[in-house]
């Protein structure tokens, strides 16, 4: 652990742990403030694929701070054994996933996490950046309650008009396009956030099977529907928005910013028509 880190922060507890490294919360005496530290070991870092992720987590969330909806990066330490990133301090072990697992959200509050989570995304968009790996457990949510959107090893430069290529994702998630092989632009993070949306309200993922292949075979289809069972007493037009979102066709799938206009995330989710 490099000086500089040691001279500026107490490290304490652990609060959380991954494939490379361990999260801390941490103190700074200086502010007065808490904060968490990501301590990444650079030696199990054998993959050149890994070590790109790990550069991108901190080149992007410096890029894209400071904003209500995304991570807050406070500093980076790095020496020859390690990669620290200090950043604002979540709750500990909660993500959207946590929040969402056990039963569905009403409208409003879904409409309020979602307009959050598209902020956040269209924030992302118009500095040229896709997340190109927006899921559940990337959300996490702050003493107050407000989501923030997180890991950004995946992300990627689309500016002046870039397409970009190479599968990444999560299998629920990832937008037909990508898993067919084609170029691809922003949009991809508009579809995985409409099956966040589905998920929210539904309490079940629009495209599932018992395999990855088989996820991804039933995501490449495409066949959005809305279970009567299920979807009985979610508004028209939560469903209209969805449809927008989760659109097969990029070229007819809605922006971010298309989405935070939408009547729905406008009226807080509180339409009254259902169907």
């Amino acid at each position: 652990m490099c000086e500089a880190l040691n001279n500026s922060y107490e490290i304490l507890e652990e609060i959380g742990r991954g494939k490379f490294g361990t999260v801390f919360r941490c103190y700074n005496p200086i502010n007065n403030q808490f904060y968490a530290i990501k301590i990444i070991n650079k030696h199990l870092l054998t993959d050149s694929t890994d070590r790109m992720c790990l550069e991108n987590e901190s080149t992007f969330l410096a890029y894209l701070s400071p904003h209500p909806n995304i991570l807050q990066i406070s500093d980076v330490f790095e020496d020859t054994d390690s990669l620290s990133i200090v950043t604002e301090l979540c709750q500990p072990n909660f993500t959207l996933f946590d929040r969402i697992s056990d039963h569905p959200l009403s409208e409003p509050e879904a409409s309020s996490m979602m307009k959050n989570l598209l902020e956040a995304v269209s924030h992302c968009h118009k500095l040229g950046i896709a997340h190109r790996d927006i899921k559940p457990e990337n959300l996490l949510f702050d003493s107050w309650g407000n989501l923030k959107v997180c890991d950004f090893g995946s992300a990627e430069w689309f500016g002046d008009e870039r397409s970009m290529n190479g599968i990444v994702g999560t299998p629920y998630y990832v937008a037909p396009e990508v898993l067919l092989g084609r170029e691809y632009n922003e949009k991809v993070d508009v579809w995985s956030s409409g099956v966040i949306m589905y998920i929210m309200l539904g309490g079940i993922p629009p495209f599932f099977g018992d395999t990855a292949s088989q996820i991804f075979e039933s995501v490449v289809r495409g066949n959005l529907r809305f279970p009567t069972k299920i979807f009985r007493n979610v508004s028209s037009s939560a469903k209209d928005l969805m449809r927008k979102m989760i659109c097969r066709d990029p070229s007819r799938r809605i922006s971010a910013e298309q989405a935070l206009r939408h009547p729905w995330i406008l009226s807080g989710g509180m339409n009254d028509d259902l169907t």
